[in-house]
């Protein structure tokens, strides 16, 4: 007999047992751990131990029968492995068979007459609520409780493709629908019967809708699709679908109502995670009512939703309709997480493409099998790993949610928890009910349109003349602290060491600045008073770069072309720079809230700016820094960089010289709570920003300049936005109500 071995191919000898009553022969090589490939009167058989490595090789290294025979060949014969005995297609033959054997075996059926029935053939999440297996309820709970709600993610895969047979009529079925494929003759006549109309998204240029209206004519089934659990993987039992045409809804109908089905007894509510839920879940109910075919228990709820991946490819109203951010009750879900199982599955796409169609059901059926498998038996340490990171993770959730708690008004939260059970209640008959979640801004003023205001005011009442144009004269002082620090920042940059063309340069704005501060010195007798002397010996001008926080004037003109009364460290006599006492001493103490208002529309320009460098500077880190190849390249990149964490310098600085101006003039608590120090760390973007998929950014909170303005409507979520745009590779970001 040739007998087919992990060691290779062999010729030997073999004698069966011929006694009376001897077994069959094919049951004595059984019994000695060989598989005949024929069970008359064999010729060839193979051991168990060379069927379970194959198997094995299947799962792990997506390796063929023809790949893994011709391995077997050559460790036969290294020199002639064309001479060893071919024996692929009893391969392929008797792997069908010990493949459902061992399925079998596992699942409880070797020693029993019955057959299996729909389903039985496949393993399930062991984590997820089934009504009882391992959901027992006490007198006071029910499965209306949100902790037993199934949560399911659904989704296609285009590489699972299937040519045509070339024998239908010679094909063997061993587990039809027994596995995780649909039983075939349920669903052609549920495809037969369903309307195939050519849909048209409302929302953006989907793939999944564009695919559905692709026809493939060499290809029986031009990929798969179906259902799995989104909390933990687990690809749900009876719920794969082949697709004929692209990925249609009905085709997806099937899937999700056989899914519903499995174990969902008394269970009255289902979370769907699908990248074209809006336009899928539209006329999902009408489309189940009218099929003979599709099953759902009526008092199941199916609530929709989109994963964070590929909701910002949608339009913006779907962000708030479907992320799972607005599902109440759902926490925090991988609503993607079936494109990873997508990858374990297609190591034997490839090999399964030519198969026969019963021959490849089975083997996405084991391949998927061993997937829930490899779940099941990790289990434990994936729960356990994701509830110390939430129970870790409650804190900082609550200290971030504080932080926009404490700015909102009080007065208005309980109209906003009002408003936000109408929209939750109303969600699924309309969707358009949580665009109650949508971003809602009221800008902060800039210091443009307080000094609009301040000057309409002061005509509005007929102000004095000295009074007339005082918000001017102050908003040109603002202007004149911003370019000494400019100035200031490109001294410092240079250092000693500067060009010819530096000095003259430096030298230009020194003279340009000296002239507007002469003439700004001369405007403030008209505006200050008698009492202000414009001779006095000021204290030098102080303002901290962020670069260096320590440095002080007297250090900073022995490392750099500068001296003591230079421009940049001139003080000028503003309202906050004389002092409140002295504001009053020369009859000159109504300025001073009219500074405290300019300054706020400083302070709310600089965090603008800020945010919008910093925004900046991640897309850098993102696209240009991450995609050069070359040198040059990233030299430019690089350049780039420091152009922008320039200017974020520029505009961090002058904040934190503004706050320190308000300080100066006695502000309010209000003020104080909105405008708090700057720190440095805060203006840090991560460098994880270049892997849009890197781990753990979504526990990260940003600072609280991010979340500074907040409409009287509704709270300011653009901080959040940004954190999931980040977090999911968004190219654009929200800053303001503008698109950057």
């Amino acid at each position: 007999m040739v007998i087919v071995d992990k060691s290779g191919v062999h010729r030997l000898e073999i004698r069966c047992c011929e006694c009376p009553n001897a077994m069959s022969p094919d049951i004595q090589m059984f019994r000695h751990g060989f598989f005949p490939a024929s069970f008359n009167r064999p010729k060839t058989v193979f051991t168990f131990r060379v069927l379970n490595d194959f198997l094995l090789d299947s799962l792990e290294c997506g390796t063929s029968a023809m790949n893994y025979y011709s391995k077997l060949r050559r460790m036969t014969s290294s020199m002639f492995p064309h001479l060893v005995p071919d024996r692929y297609r009893e391969l392929m033959r008797v792997a069908r068979q010990w493949r459902q054997l061992k399925t079998m075996k596992w699942h409880g059926f070797g020693h029993r007459s019955d057959n299996p029935s729909t389903g039985e053939l496949a393993l399930f999440c062991p984590a997820c609520p089934q009504p009882g297996i391992n959901v027992l309820l006490s007198e006071d709970e029910s499965l209306d409780d949100w902790k037993y709600t199934r949560s399911f993610v659904m989704d296609g895969n285009f590489k699972a493709e299937h040519l045509h047979p070339i024998k239908p009529f010679d094909e063997v079925w061993l587990s039809d629908g027994l596995g995780f494929m649909v039983g075939k003759d349920r669903y052609k006549m549920h495809l037969a019967e369903a309307a195939d109309t050519v849909e048209k998204s409302s929302c953006n240029n989907h793939r999944a809708v564009n695919q559905a209206n692709a026809a493939r004519h060499k290809l029986e089934s031009t990929g798969i699709g179906g259902v799995a659990c989104a909390r933990h993987g687990c690809f749900v039992p009876h719920s794969m679908v082949d697709f004929q045409k692209g990925e249609r809804q009905m085709n997806m109908d099937y899937a999700l109502c056989e899914a519903s089905r499995h174990n969902m007894e008394g269970i009255t509510r289902a979370v769907t995670f699908y990248d074209i839920n809006c336009q899928y879940n539209k006329h999902f109910r009408v489309r189940v009512d009218r099929s003979r075919f599709l099953d759902m228990a009526p008092q199941l709820t199916i609530i929709p939703g989109i994963g964070l991946w590929h909701i910002h490819g949608h339009q913006d109203s779907c962000y708030v309709r479907y992320a799972s951010n607005f599902i109440e009750g759902i926490g925090r879900i991988d609503g993607e997480i079936m494109e990873t199982l997508w990858a374990r599955l297609n190591l034997i796409s490839p090999a399964a493409r030519g198969m026969s169609s019963p021959h490849r059901k089975e083997c996405l059926d084991y391949q998927m099998n061993d997937s829930n498998f490899c779940k099941m038996i990790r289990m434990k340490r994936t729960l356990c790993r994701k509830y110390k990171l939430a129970r870790n993770g409650i804190s900082e959730s609550g200290k971030a949610f504080d932080r926009l708690d404490e700015a909102a008004p009080s007065h208005l939260k309980t109209e906003w928890l009002a408003r936000e059970r109408i929209a939750q209640s109303s969600r699924l008959n309309d969707p358009a009910a949580m665009d109650e979640y949508e971003i809602n801004i009221k800008k902060a003023p800039s210091k443009k349109e307080i000094e609009l205001r301040l000057l309409e005011e002061g005509n509005a009442r007929n102000a004095a003349p000295s009074r007339r144009s005082v918000a001017t004269w102050i908003s040109t002082g603002l202007a004149i602290e911003e370019a000494q620090i400019a100035l200031l920042i490109e001294v410092r940059r240079i250092g000693r060491r500067s060009t010819e063309t530096q000095r003259l340069d430096i030298a230009r704005q020194r003279d340009r600045l000296q002239g507007q501060i002469d003439g700004f010195a001369r405007s403030a007798l008209t505006h200050l008073g008698e009492g202000f002397d414009a001779d006095d010996e000021p204290e030098d001008l102080n303002v901290d770069i962020l670069d260096d926080l320590d440095d002080d004037p007297a250090d900073f003109t022995e490392t750099s072309h500068t001296w003591t009364n230079s421009p940049e460290l001139t003080v000028i006599p503003l309202p906050s720079n004389l002092g409140v006492d002295r504001c009053r001493r020369c009859m000159a103490e109504d300025l001073i809230p009219l500074e405290m208002s300019l300054r706020e529309g400083q302070a709310n320009d600089a965090l603008h700016n800020l945010r919008i460098y910093l925004c900046n500077k991640a897309i850098l880190f993102r696209t240009t820094v991450r995609q050069a190849k070359s040198q040059a390249l990233k030299t430019r990149a690089w350049s780039q960089v420091t152009s922008v964490q320039q200017a974020v310098s520029l505009h961090a600085s002058i904040y934190t010289k503004t706050r320190k101006q308000m300080m100066k003039l006695e502000p309010g608590q209000d003020q104080l709570q909105k405008y708090k120090p700057l720190l440095r760390e805060q203006l840090k973007i991560s460098t994880a920003v270049g892997d849009p998929n890197a781990r753990g950014q979504r526990n990260e909170s940003l600072a609280w300049f991010w979340s500074v303005e907040v409409d009287l409507g509704g709270p300011d979520w653009t901080h959040a936005k940004f954190t999931e745009s980040i977090g999911c590779g968004q190219r654009h970001y929200e800053i303001d109500g503008g698109k950057k």
